[in-house]
């Protein structure tokens, strides 16, 4: 069983199940000759010649002569965590192409679905991290609803907002929680205004230049995320056209 899990954690660093098992093996036997291998390992001599080739290429084995010997040994477990760099650092070179590759959604765009709290969570804070300075946030919402949620997580996301350099609008449905929030919009970073007695929603909506959001508000509780570029302009524009309606 233990050998299972070492053998599992070689796999996650890029061995193959043979490079893993002849490795673990080595590791244990000292000096050996491929057939003393391919003994211990139950694999055929034949495949063990191309394992120890590619341990070798790793820098996970080595040979040694001994009389007219040639013999194999594992190199120290310590090579391990320079693979590990190495995978990291290859990782991170070509990170920029693969999230080219992530962000090539194309000019129809896409609509991702998120459903329960633990999701709407990270729907919001993927909003605040994309957003870049001197964007514009738009909000049509019922604040009340919203904070019933998880009033604890909101609260501190708009404290977390209130510090991004962004312009932040609101356009919220009338209630006491509402309006004590307008008293210290400024605190927040926000210009808000209350629509009109009587409008209710049952979701908020988020305009960012990147996406839109469609948060229910009832149950079952989930998310939208609409990321294409005309509908984006459209509900720009449908929420200024209620910002300029609304009086102040």
């Amino acid at each position: 069983m233990e050998n299972e899990k070492l053998e599992k954690l070689l796999m996650d660093l890029g061995l193959s199940e043979g490079e893993s098992k002849v490795y673990l093996v080595s590791l244990g036997m000292g000096p050996a000759t491929i057939l003393k291998i391919s003994r211990a390992t139950d694999i055929k001599r034949t495949t063990i010649y191309s394992i120890v080739e590619a341990l070798k290429q790793k820098g996970l084995m080595a040979i040694e002569i001994k009389g007219w010997k040639k013999l194999f040994v594992a190199e120290s477990p310590e090579k391990l965590d320079v693979i590990s760099e190495n995978r990291r650092k290859e990782l991170k070179s070509n990170l920029p192409r693969l999230l080219s590759i992530y962000n090539l959604k194309g000019e129809e765009g896409f609509i991702k679905y998120y459903e329960g709290i633990a999701g709407v969570k990270s729907v919001y804070e993927r909003l605040i991290h994309d957003i870049k300075p001197k964007d514009n946030y738009m909000v049509i919402a019922d604040q009340e609803l919203w904070y019933n949620l998880d009033q604890k997580y909101f609260s501190d996301f708009i404290r977390r907002r209130a510090r991004l350099n962004i312009n932040i609008r609101m356009l919220l449905c009338d209630s006491e929680i509402a309006r004590k929030h307008k008293k210290f919009e400024r605190n927040y970073n926000e210009e808000i205004r209350i629509l009109p007695k009587g409008t209710g929603f049952t979701a908020n909506i988020i305009i960012t230049p990147q996406k839109i959001v469609f948060h229910q508000l009832t149950q079952p509780i989930m998310v939208l995320v609409v990321e294409n570029k005309s509908i984006i302009k459209t509900h720009q524009e449908i929420f200024d056209m209620i910002w300029n309606s609304v009086a102040i």
